[in-house]
């Protein structure tokens, strides 16, 4: 007689976290950090434009090999493209899954109107969309130059003077960085209550920390096309 076996095991302590609201959200939490100290991290190198081509091509150099001799060249740079990578793809699943459940919760309409949601809050799910669309753009643009036809291997600085002496270049990168701004807003307060790190007392410090930090990254990123559009860069 053949005896029964019992397939059903108990699910690991990591499903039973990400199954839960609870996880998805410290998940976007997490992973948004990591985006945006890499954004602040990024925003800073790409200033380093106004210092001249040397400098600049000279720091876009040195990213490729930070690490060297222990790590081969491009080694470290790599890493951070992986971890950026699983960063993102953790952040937007978790934000659609969430999104799925709550539309999945509204089953009755509410008695009344909840009151209404700042307009960070309303966009961050089209926020999301336009920067996740960006980001394939970006790297097609200025990284492979796939999208940009008078790109060169090897020279940043002329690259991205190039695509920003298009109008579409430049409209794509400020809608975007816009959105970034709103996204950033939102998102680093929400990440604040998620991580347990708001209070009452706290409550101010962090919404005037959320708007400053949107407004410098929005501000340093849209600084290099509006100075290559003036002629300031060139």
């Amino acid at each position: 007689m053949a005896l029964a076996t019992r397939t059903d095991r108990r699910p690991s302590f990591a499903r039973t976290v990400w199954d839960s609201t609870v996880g998805k959200k410290t998940v976007m939490a997490v992973s948004g950090l990591i985006m945006l100290l890499y954004l602040v991290v990024h925003m800073i190198g790409n200033l380093k434009i106004f210092f001249g081509a040397g400098e600049f091509d000279h720091y876009a150099h040195w990213l490729r090999t930070v690490g060297e001799p222990f790590m081969h060249y491009e080694w470290m740079l790599w890493l951070v493209r992986v971890v950026l990578v699983a960063a993102v793809v953790a952040h937007a699943v978790s934000a659609y899954q969430l999104s799925r459940r709550d539309i999945r919760a509204r089953s009755s309409k509410y008695a009344h109107r909840k009151a209404r949601a700042s307009y960070a809050t309303r966009t961050m799910r089209w926020g999301g969309i336009i920067l996740g669309l960006f980001i394939v753009w970006h790297i097609l643009d200025l990284t492979t130059g796939t999208v940009h036809p008078g790109f060169r291997h090897g020279h940043p600085y002329r690259n991205v003077v190039d695509t920003f002496s298009t109008w579409y270049g430049n409209v794509v990168y400020i809608v975007a960085m816009l959105a970034l701004g709103l996204h950033v807003r939102h998102g680093f307060w929400s990440a604040a209550q998620t991580l347990g790190v708001g209070s009452r007392t706290r409550d101010r410090a962090l919404k005037t920390l959320a708007n400053v930090l949107a407004l410098l990254l929005t501000a340093g990123f849209i600084a290099v096309p509006v100075a290559v559009m003036t002629g300031v860069v060139s």
